[in-house]
Order: structure tokens, then C-alpha cells, then sequence
């Protein structure tokens, strides 16, 4: 591994070495080793793996003096990349037949973070994410977009762990592993693009997302969504996030025009 990224790895852990987080929460520690277990790969150096699972929202509550983005915000970034980069490369080899237009599409489902939120759970890895309490108190630890980011976030900390062998390992494993059926799962189809194609082969517009109404506490509240197009009223979605009330609007609109 190169003199700078090296010098990176330094970095974060200097920083975590500093917070002392690992001993301030010896249960949540010892957990680790069971993930670890889980995952079948033991860190060299489990601190990349404490600032993997460390979630922004934590050190801006415990540190006023954090003003630099989180090793966790970075690390998603660079695992993101990884991710985007050993799924390209299966599929350019598993599929030599087919078309790129297919390949990007496939692509764009399996990095998606509908799916990687499937794939987070499949290993149940909200349980060892450390947040704010107000971030556990909002159900932080179920958050499709949280889940998502730990899971590129843990494939950097790999990668800069062992490398990109052992990255490459983790993401066939538990990512890639059933893809195929994965990606058809009711759960994680994505309507608006379905809709949003439908629409395109028309030579039609975009159709138009509307929040009409926000429902119960702050801590627990239900977006309303309608999906238009023009002055017709195509579908209506709730859900605990715009984005799921958006799937849900666009899901009800495609039954509708019977996609």
C-alpha cells in the first residue's frame, strides 16, 4: 500500500486512539469480535473498524471540538469507489454476452442503498453502529441511508486493513453472493425509475413528487406523497422517509398503469 494512503491509516487512528472510544464502551467492544466472527475477517487493526462503525452523528455529540469530517464520512467515500469498482468488474466477467446498458443497470441496483440496506441487515450490522442518542432515539439504527453508508464505510476499513483482496473478498461474499435474485426482490424494486422509464417511452415528462403531509412526532413521522403528472393524480405513498413514500407513490402509480 502507497507511502500516502498509509499515512491516512495513521491518521485515523491516532484519532480514535485519542477519543479512547473502544474503552469508554467495553460491551460494545467486545460485540465487535462477534461481527467480526460474523463477517469471517479479523481486523490487524481494529481501530479502522471502530471508526468504520462510529457514525458522524456520535462525534459531533460527544466531541464540540470535532470540525473536521468524520473518518466515517470519508471512509464511505473511498468504500463507495471500492464497491462501485469490484461490482463492475464481476459483472464485466460473470456476463461477456451482455449489452453495457444492461451492465450499468444491474450496477446501479446492486450499489443501490435499497440493496445494500437488505444486504446490511442480512449480517445485522445496526446493532453495532455507535450513534448520538438522539440518532438511536430517531431509529437510527434501522435508517435505510445509515445502514447503507456502514456498509461501504466497513469495505474501506477492509480494504485499508488487508487491501483490496481482502475488500474484494467481503463484497462477493456478502454483497454479490445471490445477486441475481437479490436485485428481483419485491422490496427492493425501484418504481420511480420503472415509472420514470414508462414515462420517457411516451415521449412524456418526468412525472412530479409532491409532499402533502407530514404525520405524527418528530421522532416518528410519516411523509404523504402524491406522484402527478400534469394535473393527474397518479398515486399516493406514505412512508418513514420522502424517499420511501416516493417508492411507495411510484409503486402505486405503476399498479395503476398497470407496469
Amino acid at each position: 500500500m502507497e507511502k500516502r494512503t498509509k499515512s491516512i491509516i495513521s491518521r485515523i487512528v491516532e484519532y480514535f486512539n485519542t477519543k479512547k472510544i473502544g474503552e469508554k464502551y467495553p460491551k460494545w467492544e467486545k460485540s465487535l469480535t462477534q461481527l467480526q466472527k460474523k463477517i469471517d475477517y479479523t481486523f490487524h487493526d481494529p481501530t479502522l473498524l471502530h471508526a468504520a462503525l462510529t457514525h458522524k452523528s456520535y462525534l459531533h455529540r460527544h466531541y464540540s471540538e470535532h470540525k473536521t469530517p468524520s473518518p466515517f464520512e470519508r471512509m464511505k467515500f473511498l468504500g463507495d469507489s471500492i464497491l462501485g469498482f469490484i461490482v463492475s468488474k464481476e459483472l464485466f466477467t460473470e456476463h461477456p454476452e451482455e449489452q453495457e446498458g444492461k451492465l450499468s443497470k444491474l450496477k446501479s441496483k446492486i450499489v443501490s442503498e435499497t440493496y445494500l440496506t437488505f444486504k446490511a441487515n442480512a449480517i445485522d450490522i445496526g446493532k453495532y453502529v455507535l450513534l448520538s442518542p438522539e440518532e438511536q432515539q430517531a431509529g437510527g439504527a434501522s435508517k435505510p441511508s445509515i445502514l447503507s453508508d456502514t456498509m461501504e464505510a466497513l469495505i474501506c476499513a477492509i480494504y485499508l486493513d488487508s487491501g483490496i483482496s481482502a475488500a474484494s473478498k467481503f463484497i462477493r461474499r456478502f454483497i454479490l453472493d445471490n445477486y441475481q435474485e437479490t436485485v428481483n426482490r419485491e422490496e427492493l424494486v425501484n418504481y420511480k425509475s420503472i415509472l420514470q422509464e414508462y414515462m420517457q417511452s411516451r415521449n412524456q415528462g418526468p412525472p412530479n413528487y409532491v409532499t402533502i403531509a407530514e404525520e405524527g412526532p418528530e421522532h416518528h413521522k410519516i411523509f404523504v406523497v402524491e406522484v402527478r403528472w400534469g394535473d393527474k393524480l397518479l398515486g399516493l405513498g406514505k412512508g418513514s422517509t420522502k424517499k420511501s413514500a416516493h417508492q411507495e407513490a411510484a409503486r402505486m402509480a405503476c399498479q395503476k398503469l398497470g407496469i
